[in-house]
């Protein structure tokens, strides 16, 4: 076992990311869904169902459980390019930003489609 092994197991370790990502994800979601360089929720949506992620987009608008993503597709989704971009400009590893991103979007996606539609201003 070696000290980074011990270091994130650690509570304080695992608290100082949770502080991070709490600060960060807002805005880096903000981006990514709002009117950034991808193009807001409804392209991002159509992204999403034009790579074979239909069915988690579907599970993420409608009713029930959300279906995950992987980190992976989602930068394949996103990009590299973007991906690296977000990383730099909020001084986040690439590989802990896609993983964020694919735990929070499903909620985000769920959250902004309440009835079971995406707004039109998405």
């Amino acid at each position: 076992m070696g000290i980074f092994d011990s270091l994130e197991n650690s509570p304080a370790f695992k608290g100082a990311l949770g502080q991070i990502e709490s600060a960060v994800l807002p805005v880096v979601l903000s981006e990514v869904l709002g009117n950034g360089s991808q193009g807001g929720l409804s392209a991002i949506v159509a992204k999403l169902q034009q790579a074979g992620l239909g069915d988690q987009v579907k599970s993420w608008i409608g009713n029930g459980q959300n279906l995950p993503i992987t980190a992976e597709q989602l930068q394949q989704v996103l990009g590299s390019d973007t991906v690296r971009q977000l990383a730099a400009k909020y001084n986040i590893p690439v590989d802990q930003i896609t993983q964020i991103l694919a735990q929070q979007l499903p909620k985000a996606v769920d959250h902004a489609s309440p009835d079971g539609k995406l707004p039109h201003t998405a």
